[in-house]
């Protein structure tokens, strides 16, 4: 009888430990045999998309977490009378009609020390003023996303979904950023290095704490650039280029071939520029180098591609995106064609920039049992778009969310004095900060007090996803 049990004891132990091995442990390994074989197959691909779906698991499973706990957050709310519900809808139902209510009573829309809470409905992003600093500008959401097609920074939509308004703080640092690039574009009647001001930089990148508000700066740059006209390539997700898809070495350049990126990065271009790209005539007219297409390999009984004389930017970005083959050499070519654009001033906006100074997701088999990781500098849209060393305008913004690791603080491809500090909350925006969550009713009124609201910024740091997931809890 005891050798019954111990024997049944014994088999369940294994069975736990086989389901204990992560499905990724065994997924793994036929993909790596695959990709370390170069003699059967020169083209890759991506092999990490176990590693990618277990961290989305993860992620799901934190977001699962933390919405219990905004739950119960929401249900100590509900019981001291803030909303009057119970819990869950009840709580957004009545949080939803006393904001209705408000919109009725203009005099809630007052910030610290009676100042204009938000800036006036007739002005624009070029039209905005040092006395609008640390006032909230209202956006119309549609239009916001027609402006920007290729994608919202996570940063505004987290703050458009918390505050249940569409509305962004109006920075001294995004004025100074925007005042720079307009300098350029039209420079005034003097100097203002001149006369004690600062001589404006073609090239710059914004480098600072997490969560001090790089992505939305850059993001209203490029709505306030397109809005005057501009032609702005703008890359939201700068860490795609160096994940995912498939992988080639280019015999011709010694670089790797990333077609399914450039054919992402050429849609997301044209979006927006489409009509200004039919305006504009290309520059440069050798033929087109045919490269590797996604999953398909070399065509068969061709290598370039012709561009007729007349072909316009929207011609070329066309030709990029119907044929895969070509996609890669089009935005090596779009690249030097911007900078041969004289009708109208361009920028280059880059987002999560850092990420193109370590290594990418791809690995070159090197023996049949190692593989050497391959670096962002050596994919060829990344090494056509990276560097600043050149006289376009172009701005970059690092992102800490995709950890990439410190950087060393001299860059390699980026003038010296590029890189700027874009700072957190200071004291004064703090403060706005928290009138415009009191507004939004993130916060009771009879707990908000300046010593609270103080409290809530020393707390964070200043960081501003952090003081908006504390106001709710001041006491």
């Amino acid at each position: 009888m005891f050798r019954s049990v111990v024997k049944t004891a014994a088999g369940n132990l294994k069975l736990n430990r086989r389901s204990l091995i992560p499905n990724d442990a065994v997924s793994h390994f036929p993909a790596a045999t695959t990709l370390i074989s170069p003699s059967l197959d020169r083209s890759f691909s991506s092999s990490k998309s176990t590693k990618s779906t277990l961290t989305k698991t993860k992620k799901s499973e934190g977001k699962k977490s933390k919405s219990k706990g905004g739950e119960s957050g929401a249900a100590a709310g509900a019981e001291d009378g803030e909303f009057g519900g119970s819990a869950g809808d009840d709580l957004e139902a009545g949080r939803a009609k006393r904001l209705a209510d408000d919109e009725k009573i203009p005099s809630l829309d007052v910030g610290p020390k009676g100042r204009p809470l938000f800036t006036p409905r007739d002005v624009t992003l070029s039209k905005l003023s040092h006395k609008d600093i640390n006032s909230y500008f209202k956006f119309d959401e549609a239009a916001l996303k027609a402006v920007l097609p290729e994608g919202l920074a996570s940063g505004i939509e987290d703050e458009f979904k918390e505050s249940w308004r569409p509305a962004l703080l109006v920075r001294k640092s995004f004025l100074d950023l925007r005042d720079n690039f307009r300098r350029i574009a039209d420079p005034p009647m003097w100097p203002s290095e001149g006369k004690g001001g600062v001589k404006p930089k073609k090239q710059i990148i914004l480098d600072g704490p997490v969560k001090s508000g790089k992505s939305i700066a850059l993001a209203m740059l490029v709505h306030w650039a397109r809005d005057e006209g501009w032609l702005v390539l703008y890359a939201p997700k700068g860490r795609d280029w160096t994940h995912g898809g498939y992988f080639y070495k280019n015999q011709h350049t010694g670089f790797w071939d990333t077609p399914l990126q450039a054919e992402s990065i050429l849609k997301d271009f044209v979006k927006f520029n489409e009509p200004r790209l039919k305006e504009l005539r290309c520059n440069v007219f050798d033929p087109i180098v045919l490269g590797e297409g996604a999953g398909v390999g070399y065509l068969k009984g061709q290598d370039t591609m012709p561009i007729p004389e007349d072909s316009t930017l929207y011609d070329l970005v066309q030709m990029g995106i119907k044929s895969t083959h070509a996609a890669v050499s089009v935005v090596v070519r779009l690249r030097k064609e911007l900078s041969l654009v004289k009708d109208v001033p361009v920028l280059i906006a880059i987002d999560q920039y850092n990420n193109w100074f370590t290594f990418s997701e791809f690995e070159e088999p090197v023996t049949p049992r190692s593989c050497r990781p391959i670096h962002a500098r050596e994919l060829t849209t990344v090494n056509a778009f990276r560097s600043m060393m050149h006289d376009d305008m172009m701005v970059g913004a690092f992102s800490h969310s995709t950890a990439v690791g410190k950087l060393r603080k001299d860059l390699p491809d980026v003038p010296a004095d590029a890189r700027q500090n874009f700072p957190r909350y200071s004291l004064d925006e703090a403060e706005a900060v928290c009138y415009y969550y009191l507004r939004q009713r993130l916060v009771r009124r009879e707990v908000f007090s300046d010593e609270n609201w103080k409290k809530i910024y020393y707390l964070a740091n200043g960081n501003g996803a952090e003081m908006r997931w504390l106001v709710p809890f001041m006491r």
